[in-house]
């Protein structure tokens, strides 16, 4: 049975965001040898998404109030990519990594799908 989802993380500089996953996200890392760290995440959901052709991935981190998570990071030094925009799902922006990368923040406006968010 399946019990999890691993996500993986292109980077070209994956030093610098795994200290930002570990140092400025807080998110606890095991050290599986010569410094790759594999990262406990908070629980996750999946959505499936139309395209024309080809494949598309994204990654996006969920928050309860988008509003003060992202005061929250950006006294940690944090940029964002955009400013925030209403979806009919939720409200979202973005964060720019390290190694050049942008991730998703979101604060969705569906039931937290019967798990309990960190």
């Amino acid at each position: 049975m399946i019990t999890g989802l691993h996500t993986i993380l292109y980077s070209t500089d994956p030093d610098a965001d795994r200290r930002f996953f570990r140092d400025v996200l807080g998110f606890p890392a095991t050290d599986v040898g010569a410094g790759w760290l594999i990262f406990q995440m908070p629980p996750a959901d999946l959505g499936v998404h139309p395209i024309e052709s080809g494949s598309a991935h994204e990654l996006h981190l969920i928050c309860d109030d988008l509003a003060a998570t992202m005061a929250e990071l950006a006294a940690r030094g944090v940029d964002f990519t955009r400013d925030p925009t209403m979806q009919s799902w939720g409200v979202s922006t973005a964060i720019r990594l390290p190694g050049g990368g942008e991730l998703g923040l979101y604060e969705p406006r569906y039931p937290p799908l019967g798990v309990t968010r960190l």
